[in-house]
């Protein structure tokens, strides 16, 4: 239930234009296809932007929590993130403020949410929960207009938390959520949405039906599991769950492993998002975590530009040839999911 009204919630901050431009992007990005040849209408409707890079944990298969990043680590300013919505507020209606780092760390991340909900942006981010450390906090979140709070878990003991979520404490997590509950009941707020995500890995795979229990107990909204993105998994993982279920890969024949899902030569991300860096670089997807694909700078250009660029179309119709020749479109299963 809760699910399905905030679905409804999302659904609210429709209008005329944003529709519109959604009719155009599924009929270009079909039109494409049938075509193989780039095609573009419209513009994105989501965007993911990055407030920080910094993360305070060091999670063995993220770039930023290993610090290993080519590209410079700093965090949004808000007159870049301003420019962002002026040029593109009329048509996006979703924002995922997450990409790489944890978005707290960024001391200005709800001034972010508010004036995104000033232009009735359903907003939405993706946390360790370490700083959502006191009453006062969880209820600035709860005010801000945030819609939706991705919580990460993963695992129910210190020991299997930790195992992949390196320097964190599982209580400070739990204690986040508890907190974020009892501001959300004192404020009587619906919103934000708070979701327990629990990645499944090798380490924590049969703690997967308590933390549905748990969820349950405390109040959360939703719990999900999510498959985690391994970058050395073809002779097998340490990380890589027993459970083919929740894993991405699957055991061949010849004893390797390869993703589960056929990935076909399109990519509906390349018509509906895009990702924005913490310095405005703008990247294809959250698969290119350290901007090694960047499409353009909002810093040189205007985003109409940089959409219909000759190095965005270069990169779609790259899709439509051989998706697998580009590097961060081996390891992904977004668009064999939905668009298969």
């Amino acid at each position: 239930m809760r699910k399905i009204r905030d679905a409804i919630h999302i659904l609210k901050h429709l209008t005329f234009s944003r529709v519109w431009n959604m009719m155009l992007l599924y009929y270009s990005f079909w039109y494409s296809r049938w075509k193989k040849k780039d095609f573009h209408k419209g513009m994105p409707y989501a965007l993911s932007i990055e407030p920080t890079t910094a993360c305070n944990l060091g999670c063995p298969e993220c770039p930023s929590g290993l610090k290993q990043f080519t590209r410079p680590t700093g965090r949004l300013k808000l007159e870049t993130h301003d420019e962002i919505l002026k040029q593109l507020s009329k048509h996006v209606f979703y924002i995922n403020y997450y990409f790489q780092g944890e978005p707290f760390l960024n001391p200005q991340f709800l001034d972010l949410i508010k004036k995104a909900k000033t232009l009735n942006i359903y907003t939405a981010t993706s946390t360790n929960a370490h700083f959502i450390n006191n009453d006062k906090i969880a209820e600035d979140v709860v005010k801000s207009g945030l819609d939706r709070l991705i919580i990460s878990i993963d695992g129910l003991t210190q020991k299997t938390y930790e195992s992949y979520r390196v320097h964190g404490k599982l209580t400070k997590v739990i204690a986040g959520a508890k907190m974020m509950i009892e501001a959300k009941k004192r404020l009587k707020s619906q919103t934000p949405h708070l979701i327990f995500q629990f990645l499944a890995v090798q380490p924590n795979e049969h703690e997967i039906p308590g933390v549905f229990a748990l969820g349950k107990e405390m109040g959360i909204d939703e719990v999900r599991i999510k498959t985690a993105q391994l970058y050395d998994y073809k002779n097998g993982n340490p990380l890589m769950p027993k459970n083919e279920k929740y894993a991405r890969y699957k055991l061949q024949s010849d004893g390797t492993y390869a993703l589960k899902w056929k990935t076909g030569n399109h990519c509906w991300r390349m018509w509906s998002s895009c990702v924005f860096t913490w310095d405005a670089k703008v990247v294809p997807c959250c698969f290119d975590k350290d901007a090694l694909h960047q499409l353009g700078d909002l810093n040189k250009h205007d985003f109409n530009t940089i959409w219909h660029s000759k190095r965005y179309s270069g990169f779609r119709n790259t899709l439509f040839r051989n998706r697998n020749s580009i590097d961060i479109c081996k390891n992904c299963s977004e668009g064999a999911k939905v668009w298969a």
